[in-house]
């Protein structure tokens, strides 16, 4: 299926011989903007497998102290969403704007449902401090060589006291995994990843569904459909590599230990 027709509603831009011009010439941007966006990430992971390499034991108690479970749950969500934004394109595509206008409403949705979990992940790490050169729960210079010791002689006391633990809401399990953490030279690398390469993905999840609402206003004003739907299928394509992208953050980032 193309995306024109001989329909006399979509009129090509002047600069195009055709409208079978602009659309083989708009899915080769997409395609060529997409191979950037794949480059940037791929340097993140071979950055992050030559230091994991590297420091294997920080890669491992880091990867421990993140929720595994929230990640599968936005695993989960942005498949959906994948699904979604298929489906829109494919009603665009056959002229049913109503229930492309639900699907793509749908995988706005999903995108706001995985920025919602990511916050309260981001802000458990920032309460407890496992962020690069810092350490709050304990002491925000544990990063520091010469207090390293310190650090985990504090967190031992704090893993016998019962009432400090609820007062900064972590249980002594978490403790535990954050005491292995620290006790590592350059323990911060893990975090600095997990921080850098999470974030960049936050941008695109957040960018992307920008231009699913930019697409959902242009289906519910019909100004696409069965003879011009390549901005539909262009964000779809942009919000499949985002999709794509975590489902190798997931296991890099939650399982490797």
């Amino acid at each position: 299926m193309t995306s024109v027709s001989s329909s006399s509603e979509f009129q090509h831009q002047h600069h195009f011989k055709s409208a079978d011009h602009q659309y083989a010439s708009s899915k080769q941007g997409i395609w060529i903007f997409l191979c950037t966006e794949i480059l940037m990430f791929g340097g993140l992971f071979v950055g992050y497998l030559i230091y994991h390499s590297l420091y294997p034991t920080v890669f491992k108690n880091g990867s421990e102290t993140l929720d595994w479970k929230m990640g599968a749950v936005n695993t989960v969500v942005l498949l959906i969403s994948s699904f979604t934004m298929a489906a829109a394109i494919n009603y665009v595509q056959r002229g049913l704007h109503k229930v492309a206008a639900i699907m793509l409403a749908l995988t706005i949705a999903c995108a706001g449902a995985f920025m919602v979990i990511k916050y309260f992940e981001y802000s458990h790490k920032f309460h407890v401090g496992t962020v690069p050169g810092k350490f709050s729960l304990v002491d925000p210079t544990c990063a520091a060589g010469g207090k390293r010791a310190e650090c985990e002689s504090k967190i031992s006391a704090l893993l016998k006291n019962p009432a400090e633990l609820e007062k900064n809401h972590v249980s002594a399990e978490e403790v535990t995994r954050l005491k292995a953490v620290i006790s590592q030279p350059k323990w911060e690398m893990f975090y600095g990843f997990y921080f850098v390469m999470t974030g960049l993905h936050g941008v695109h999840v957040v960018a992307g569904a920008f231009l699913i609402f930019w697409v959902f206003i242009k289906t519910l004003r019909r100004k696409v459909g069965p003879e011009y739907y390549t901005p539909v299928e262009g964000v779809g394509l942009f919000w499949h590599v985002v999709d794509l992208v975590w489902i190798y953050l997931f296991p890099l980032l939650y399982l490797v230990g």
